[in-house]
């Protein structure tokens, strides 16, 4: 079952720290590619995830201008969700997919017993592209089909947010078949992760 974690607030230091060596649904295209194949960065990300299991932290990343002003745009953005839909999003630290907490998501907000949200706010150019295509952007699609499997929530709304533009709002379902490969390449990961920590302890 699910563990919701709301003793800590996203981008504290508690949470920097849980989410150190600990699979995150923001980085699974690490992993599994949107295909359902296993990523061709997936050594380097492992080797990632065992350095900061061993340090206890992760290294500095590093953050665009855009990335830092999208961060300032979230808040206004989850006003406008909340006022377009009539949905109230509760912010949490992240979830846990089960007791052994070997990996994570950590949504934008969850909404009620069923479902999660995940907001971005791209360049205006970017949004463009987003509402012509009107659909999940495959840039995305491994973050939320992650959050839906590690939530086990049934929907999860996706909103791009962009200042003086349509907002793009989408109702993404679970993927089964993605889901199933996910699943098989999460365990696999996971356990060989266990054996690089081990072995260069």
């Amino acid at each position: 079952m699910p563990i919701i974690e709301t003793s800590f607030e996203q981008r504290s230091e508690a949470w920097f720290k849980a989410k150190a060596g600990n699979p995150g649904a923001s980085e699974m295209d690490n992993i599994i590619t949107s295909e359902g194949k296993p990523s061709k960065s997936r050594m380097d990300f492992m080797y990632k995830m065992a350095a900061e299991l061993i340090r206890g932290k992760a290294d500095d990343s590093f953050q665009s201008q855009a990335m830092l002003e999208g961060n300032l745009k979230e808040a206004e953005a989850r006003d406008n969700f909340q006022f377009i839909t009539e949905l109230e999003v509760q912010q949490v630290g992240m979830i846990y997919k089960d007791e052994k907490k070997l990996f994570h998501c950590s949504p934008d907000g969850i909404i009620g017993d069923n479902a999660g949200y995940e907001v971005k706010c791209p360049l205006g150019k970017t949004q463009a592209k987003y509402l012509a295509e009107n659909k999940l952007p495959t840039a995305y699609f491994v973050q939320v089909q992650s959050s839906l499997y590690i939530s086990e929530r049934e929907y999860w709304w996706f909103m791009s947010y962009c200042d003086g533009m349509n907002p793009l709002i989408l109702k993404v379902l679970p993927d089964k078949v993605f889901i199933k490969s996910l699943r098989v390449e999460l365990e696999l990961f996971c356990s060989e992760l266990k054996e690089v920590v081990n072995k260069i302890k």
